[in-house]
């Protein structure tokens, strides 16, 4: 199911309807990027998916650190490497309140 709300957002864009959310900050660009990257992989033989995939990845870790900045430090922190039983129940701990976190923003 689709909404469409009048908004006044002026020219549409139907083949990057996900452009459509807005990203501010630090985020935008890399959103900008993306949505471009789309709209370029719709044009070649390649799914957007495969093409985009690293400017899909920088904008979920942006969009995940903008959220929740000290919940993804400590997960690059604690899980960035294997290590003792200590480390991997902290790494696991730490994951656990990222997820924690970003389900606070749904």
């Amino acid at each position: 199911m689709s909404r469409s709300g009048g908004g006044g957002r002026g020219r549409q864009q139907p083949e990057a309807e996900s452009a459509a959310v807005p990203v501010p900050g630090p985020c935008a660009s890399t959103h900008r990027a993306l949505a471009e990257c789309h709209r370029r992989a719709a044009r070649g033989p390649l799914q957007p998916e495969v093409l985009c995939r690293h400017l899909n990845r920088a904008l979920a870790e942006c969009v995940v650190s903008m959220c929740c900045p000290g919940e993804t430090d400590a997960v690059r922190t604690l899980c960035g490497s294997s290590g003792t039983a200590l480390k991997r129940s902290q790494c696991e701990r730490a994951r656990i309140d990222l997820s924690l976190c970003l389900e606070a923003h749904t």
